[in-house]
């Protein structure tokens, strides 16, 4: 005697298939005799009465319910079989793939930090993934309340603890607070952990937790940037230099105008400048010597090797040490 004697037939299947949807719950008033369980690529059906799994069904594909599907559920004792009315039972769709979720902080989290006694305010963004392992806890916790599940609801219950969590870990492994991302990969395993016991009691599991970036103040990463770009120039008065002769080499700055006339005067005064002390340091002795041969070197006065008298030959005026008397003209020397 057939269980589904004088019913219709009736199609099983999750009809309005999301992406984003964790689990669509078939809830029917009962199987009629004929009907067809269809289950599509990336599913599992799961077949429960009270809360209880009476069978989990994973290969895609459509089965005959009557001869494929009841000889191979755990127990019929669960059910409510009416000859006439049929099976009463409920039928859960679950999506099976691995879902990624785009997350980042809606507001500024101040992060404790020696440098600012306020604490440096940080955003973060990047994206989280999870999947359904446990169908058990999946219907206890969810799918006995509910007949569909997305993925944003899971994407609230993460963000509303994600704050609390970025904050701890990242006091806890942030040693350098300019430069979180060295550490991002240390921040986002700890996370990753913590998540992880946020959904494990709802049948799913966190598989991968990752930060793209950190974002600072305006204030904070403009002196980053200018703090990194002195790193990498090093001898600045060698960076303009070469700064202005590759703008010359390149034509830009070719031209009569007053500001390619300036730059030019400009680097060929650094030039020189550079070149007389390299020369200085170069050779140090040969300059002074040139110094000390200026200094004892005569005076023009008696650069034509005579004496210079104390008074005039001629008249006996007192000399002035100029080259002829004051008095009468007499050429001294």
């Amino acid at each position: 005697m057939s269980f589904f004697r004088n019913q219709f037939s009736d199609v099983v299947e999750w009809r309005e298939f999301r992406e984003d949807m964790i689990f669509w719950k078939w809830n029917n008033e009962e199987i009629k005799k004929g009907s067809k369980l269809i289950i599509r690529p990336g599913q599992d059906a799961v077949f429960f009465n009270g809360g209880r799994i009476e069978g989990i069904f994973e290969d895609d594909g459509e089965y005959d319910i009557e001869s494929q599907i009841v000889p191979f559920l755990s127990t019929l004792k669960g059910f409510r079989f009416g000859f006439n009315s049929g099976m009463r039972v409920e039928v859960l769709f679950v999506n099976t793939k691995e879902f990624t979720v785009k997350w980042g902080t809606q507001n500024p989290i101040n992060i404790p930090t020696p440098q600012l006694p306020g604490g440096m305010p940080i955003r973060a963004n990047g994206t989280f993934n999870f999947k359904v392992n446990d169908y058990v806890g999946l219907i206890d916790k969810v799918a006995g309340v509910r007949t569909s599940y997305l993925v944003d609801d899971v994407k609230i219950r993460i963000t509303s603890v994600l704050d609390q969590l970025l904050m701890k870990w990242i006091s806890r492994e942030g040693k350098d607070m300019f430069n979180l991302q060295a550490n991002a990969s240390d921040i986002a395993g700890g996370i990753k952990d913590d998540l992880d016991m946020q959904i494990m009691d709802m049948g799913m599991k966190i598989t991968g937790f990752n930060i793209m970036s950190f974002n600072y103040p305006k204030e904070i990463q403009d002196m980053i940037t200018k703090n990194a770009s002195h790193g990498m120039i090093g001898d600045l008065s060698k960076y303009q230099q070469v700064s202005v002769t590759d703008a010359m080499a390149s034509g830009k700055l070719s031209g009569s105008g007053a500001a390619s006339d300036m730059a030019g005067m400009m680097m060929g005064m650094n030039m020189a400048n550079e070149m007389m002390k390299n020369m200085n340091q170069s050779n140090p002795n040969q300059s002074q010597s040139q110094a000390s041969s200026q200094t004892n070197q005569p005076s023009s006065s008696n650069a034509g090797g005579g004496q210079m008298p104390n008074f005039c030959p001629n008249c006996g005026q007192k000399t002035t040490g100029a080259n002829f008397c004051p008095n009468c003209g007499q050429k001294l020397v």
